[in-house]
């Protein structure tokens, strides 16, 4: 099932909050079944600057490496520190305990621009 109340980029990444607030980043359960089994994962430091489209780090899996990408340009405020220890929190819990990073994003409503549920189910099939 793809959560409605988040918005989606066509390289599976999952986007919440929006409005004027920071947004919290994760990937989508597709994504995180089509990798499999993940045991790494490479996040930027708070700080960091990101550019919508950009790589912004790996996520390692027993199949693959794979990149992951800004959805919106901003500054990462927050990096999920609980998936150096624990990656398979995006395999049990990809849209809560799984997240990646949160985002200050440069401009809120660019979110808004972001495919809907709808649009991320017709991309995937799902």
């Amino acid at each position: 099932m793809i959560p409605d109340d988040l918005r989606y980029t066509a390289d599976h990444e999952w986007v919440a909050g929006g409005e004027g607030a920071n947004v919290r980043v994760g990937i989508t359960h597709f994504a995180q079944d089509a990798l499999s089994d993940i045991v790494y994962v490479q996040l930027p430091e708070a700080g960091a600057v990101m550019t919508a489209g950009d790589p912004f780090g790996e996520i390692e899996s027993t199949k693959s490496v794979s990149e992951l990408y800004a959805p919106v340009d901003g500054t990462v405020v927050a990096r999920n520190e609980a998936l150096a220890d624990t990656p398979e929190l995006i395999n049990t819990d990809p849209y809560g305990e799984g997240w990646l990073i949160e985002l200050a994003p440069a401009e809120p409503a660019a979110v808004q621009n972001l495919l809907t549920a709808t649009a991320y189910g017709e991309l995937t099939g799902s």
